[in-house]
């Protein structure tokens, strides 16, 4: 097993997921095997990894580094922060990226033709999302700093009586 770990570089499970994932990725795309969409996925799968490499990935880890520096200059709390923010916001970037068409009004015609309803209120949906994904960071962050300063004790007098 040693061997194994440390030429691999993992556990065997590690591996076994690996090709499981493989194989379910290849059965998905044996579908597409004479489909004339397979080009169009093809080039859409290739550009969405390179835009993802060469565009996303810089912004949101330069968006991170810039989080993650000014969290380090505030004084320390008993609760970290950061991933009350992080979390939030990587749930309002990916269904940005999911609902974009929507939220743009792409494709509005082909919408309206295949469901009957109007791209109107995506981007309206999509910002109160995100104001809920905060606002739900924000009061679980609340509670974990209540319940930290309870466990030490630093309560106001009074403030924890019943």
């Amino acid at each position: 097993m040693g061997t194994f770990i440390s030429r691999y570089g993992a556990r065997p499970a590690h591996l076994a997921l690996l090709l499981v994932s493989f194989a379910v990725a290849a059965y998905a795309a044996s579908f597409l095997l004479g489909d004339p969409a397979l080009l169009t996925v093809l080039v859409w799968f290739v550009g969405a990894a390179v835009v993802h490499d060469l565009v996303l990935f810089p912004l949101y880890a330069a968006a991170d580094g810039f989080l993650t520096a000014t969290v380090a200059r505030l004084p320390r709390p008993r609760v970290p922060v950061i991933n009350h923010i992080r979390i939030p916001a990587l749930g309002a970037g990916l269904t940005l990226l999911m609902f974009l068409p929507g939220i743009i009004r792409q494709g509005g015609v082909t919408h309206m033709a295949a469901t009957g309803l109007d791209q109107q209120p995506y981007l309206g949906r999509w910002l109160w999302l995100v104001v809920v994904l905060f606002a739900v960071s924000a009061v679980v962050y609340g509670v974990r700093l209540l319940l930290a300063r309870r466990s030490t004790g630093d309560l106001p007098a009074g403030a924890g009586a019943t």
